[in-house]
């Protein structure tokens, strides 16, 4: 495990803390309600993704301390409560803070073990990266509460593994495994257990970090920015976030590192 200099109130249900190398780990933390996204978590996340933002702070690993499950979506019972406008404002303020997940400038890694389902597939899908257990499920099943996924999950989902695929998760509700999750490209990889998840997001994590942390987020910012638009559309996002790199000086350490055949010593400037 990476060692945390820095974390939030111990009373958080979600807290974030960084590490000594520029890993942010964000815990997932409700365990009477398996993670459930109560109005108090999503408070405290939306807290905690604002400073993480503004933070140097190079990768966000996002995981659950809770065991066998990532998060098991919104809190049904806390909701039953709502009138039709209090749950639509929930839902809009829950679409906003996943939203917020996949416009960090940081690349962002979700470690699953166990379920992923409504909103917290939706919550994974605003990752960069996934990445689970064996044991892990994954579901969108909102329409059988004759509701749809609210949380970008109609948006993000056909995105990533195309449109008839997401079609048939969203329309029949079912959950999926693994292997399946893999084959449509739902994650990234899955390993038999926990460690073995952890490894792999620790790999990743410093793979990035010896990468020139502003070409990071440059690259991040251009590829969401362009993947929807048209190809002359996105060579133009292209053209833009490229000017922030060509000006640097990580770019001209990097030239001579090569020349120099030695590595790169990068400063983010």
């Amino acid at each position: 495990m990476l060692p945390i200099i820095r974390s939030f109130n111990k009373f958080s249900k979600l807290f974030w803390s960084t590490t000594n190398n520029g890993i942010t780990i964000v815990n997932i933390d409700n365990p009477e309600k398996k993670n459930a996204l109560s109005k108090l978590m999503m408070q405290q996340m939306n807290q905690n993704l604002d400073e993480i933002a503004q933070s140097d702070s190079q990768v966000v690993i996002i995981k659950s301390n809770v065991k066998n499950v990532f998060c098991a979506g919104a809190d049904l019972k806390e909701r039953i409560n709502y009138t039709d406008e209090e749950t639509e404002q929930v839902v809009k303020n829950l679409r906003n803070t996943f939203h917020k997940i996949y416009s960090l400038p940081q690349p962002t890694i979700a470690l699953i073990d166990g379920f992923a389902l409504g909103g917290g597939l939706e919550l994974a899908l605003a990752c960069d990266i996934r990445i689970a257990t064996q044991q892990s499920q994954f579901g969108l099943p909102e329409t059988a509460l004759a509701i749809i996924p609210g949380a970008g999950g109609t948006q993000r989902t056909p995105r990533l593994i195309g449109l008839a695929k997401a079609k048939e998760l969203i329309f029949t509700g079912r959950r999926i495994n693994v292997q399946e999750a893999l084959q449509i490209g739902l994650i990234n990889y899955y390993f038999e257990n926990y460690d073995q998840v952890q490894e792999k997001a620790n790999e990743i994590a410093n793979q990035i970090l010896q990468k020139g942390p502003i070409a990071i987020r440059a690259a991040k910012k251009a590829i969401n920015d362009g993947y929807n638009l048209d190809i002359d559309s996105g060579l133009q996002v292209e053209e833009l976030n490229y000017k922030k790199v060509c000006y640097c000086k990580d770019r001209k350490e990097g030239l001579n590192s090569f020349l120099e055949k030695r590595n790169a010593k990068y400063k983010g400037e």
